[in-house]
């Protein structure tokens, strides 16, 4: 094991898909592995296969995506549990199975009601079974760091016995601090040797997971485990971007190198907002807008006089651009395919075409097309086959004008029309577009609206976030007009919501109850 190489464990199609609203389609789930495998993450947990029959197939097709990664799968200890993830992960260049059980003593009483005896018995028959399978198993200690510091150890050590080559020590409630963190850490990595990779998988709860996962480098962990943007249950997990961005930036305070190419870091943040419609804090550190904007007057003054004054990285080293005017009406399609692979994506020629029809329709309504604009234009995903899809959208609207609005949507291939009034005319469309897809008993719960670009001509993308019941989705869309994005937002959404309860439905006939849940645990 290299000790200055860190490996960057990437699980937004896991733990990042657990946040609330951010559910995944696997053409979406598709499009962010191909992304990360692009990039250079070493790992990609693609997700949970024994949740349902849907979650599996999605696992595989990831697997089969893959061309440097590997792809893991989570598992608990349970045999069904590591057989359908194998069956999800084996068609894989590099497969790895990642298997848990919890170890801290509120854990054990609470939820597993086993003793500690028990626990370990059974990480010896999991992981013993995972690495009859695969090569490459990891092993993770759910809850570790309010565990008892030495039955953690022999729960490594045991795993370790057994065939793990991977141990990980995740801070699953988000509770450690920095300090705290390093002393377990050292005693981990004392515990299972040199030739075994240490893991960490920190959240966020006190907003310290990016500090305690740069600690536990210091410590001796060569893995790390987090989401893009940070997403994931509760407050999130360790953000990628930020992690590689601190080791880079002070490589010779660390000492630790990634294998990531950071000038993808700011598209696949994007490519992540677009996907989950989880919008990106202006002042978020690397990605956020205002990551390298000056407004104050002093500051301006220093970064013209020399940027080093207030930038201590370089916009364009994680894919920020001073000039995002790439493309117009006038460019080809190898001159889009060019600029698409620049950003990071890599598109088959079935899907180039689609893109290059999109892009020129924008050009009809945009004299320039921006980096944005292309993001956005990819981020429509593939055509994949839908049971809504909105059709014409008319509208008046106006200070002596009740604001009305007429749609026709297409549900399942057949064009359904309705008329409605409301307080403006998104509000009008929307109910127009209830009444079509008789959904009236759809929520919307958030509506958020961005321009993608600036000017005149500037496209407005709107986000939207649904519930019916239980059930959340979410759904974007974007146009120059920004009643019709609106409309198209609501639309993705609808459609997500169908998805979503057909998923649910699946995950029904699986037959366990705390399937659909386990994931959470890491």
């Amino acid at each position: 094991m290299s000790d200055d190489y860190v490996r960057i464990f990437d699980t937004t199609l896991r733990d990042g898909e657990q946040s609330p609203g951010a559910t995944m389609t696997p053409d979406e789930k598709l499009r962010l592995a191909r992304k990360l495998d692009g990039m250079g993450v070493d790992v990609i947990e693609a997700g949970f296969p024994a949740a349902s029959p849907g979650e599996l197939r999605s696992v595989a097709r990831v697997a089969e995506l893959c061309e440097r990664a590997e792809v893991a799968a989570l598992c608990r200890t349970r045999e069904g549990d590591i057989k359908a993830a194998w069956e999800g992960v084996k068609g894989a260049r590099r497969p790895r199975l990642h298997v848990f059980i919890a170890t801290s003593d509120i854990h054990l009483e609470h939820k597993l009601r086993m003793t500690r005896e028990q626990v370990l018995a059974e990480i010896e028959r999991g992981v013993s079974l995972c690495r009859s399978l695969c090569d490459v198993v990891e092993f993770s200690a759910e809850d570790a760091t309010r565990s008892d510091l030495g039955f953690l150890c022999e729960a490594f050590a045991t795993a370790v016995r057994c065939g793990a080559s991977v141990v990980n020590v995740p801070d699953t409630v988000g509770y450690t601090m920095p300090h705290e963190y390093d002393r377990i850490i050292r005693a981990v990595c004392e515990t299972v040797g040199p030739e075994v990779i240490v893991s960490t998988h920190c959240h966020n709860d006190l907003g310290l997971a990016v500090a305690n996962s740069l600690a536990a480098i210091r410590a001796g962990a060569r893995q790390i485990e987090g989401c893009i943007n940070g997403i994931g249950e509760r407050a999130g997990n360790a953000s990628i971007e930020e992690v590689v961005m601190a080791l880079r930036t002070r490589r010779e305070l660390m000492g630790i190198e990634t294998r990531i190419d950071t000038t993808q870091l700011l598209s696949a943040s994007r490519m992540v907002r677009d996907v989950t419609g989880l919008t990106v804090q202006p002042n978020k550190a690397i990605v956020g807008r205002n990551a390298f904007a000056h407004e104050a007057g002093i500051h301006q003054h220093g970064v013209l006089a020399n940027t080093l004054t207030y930038e201590i990285m370089r916009p364009e080293d994680v894919g920020w651009n001073d000039s995002n005017l790439v493309l117009g009406k006038h460019s080809g399609k190898h001159a889009l395919q060019a600029r698409l692979e620049e950003l990071g994506f890599r598109l088959d020629k079935e899907e180039l075409a689609r893109v290059f029809d999109r892009f020129k329709r924008l050009c009809d309504r945009k004299k320039v097309i921006y980096d944005e604009d292309l993001l956005s234009i990819v981020s429509g995903g593939e055509d994949r086959e839908r049971r809504y899809q909105l059709g014409d959208v008319m509208f008046q609207s106006g200070t002596s004008v009740l604001p009305t609005a007429t749609v026709v949507v297409h549900v399942d291939g057949a064009p359904k029309r309705a008329a409605s009034t409301g307080d403006g005319p998104v509000a009008a469309l929307l109910e127009a577009i209830k009444q079509a897809t008789g959904t009236r008993d759809v929520v919307l719960e958030d509506y958020h609206l961005d321009a993608v670009t600036g000017g005149t001509d500037a496209q407005g993308k709107v986000h939207v976030r649904i519930r019916v019941d239980d059930v959340v989705a979410h759904g974007q869309g974007t146009h120059t007009d920004v009643v019709v994005a609106s409309g198209e937002a609501f639309v993705d959404a609808l459609d997500q919501l169908a998805f979503l309860q057909a998923r649910l439905a699946e995950v029904g006939q699986v037959g366990d109850p705390e399937v659909a849940a386990a994931s959470h645990g890491v």
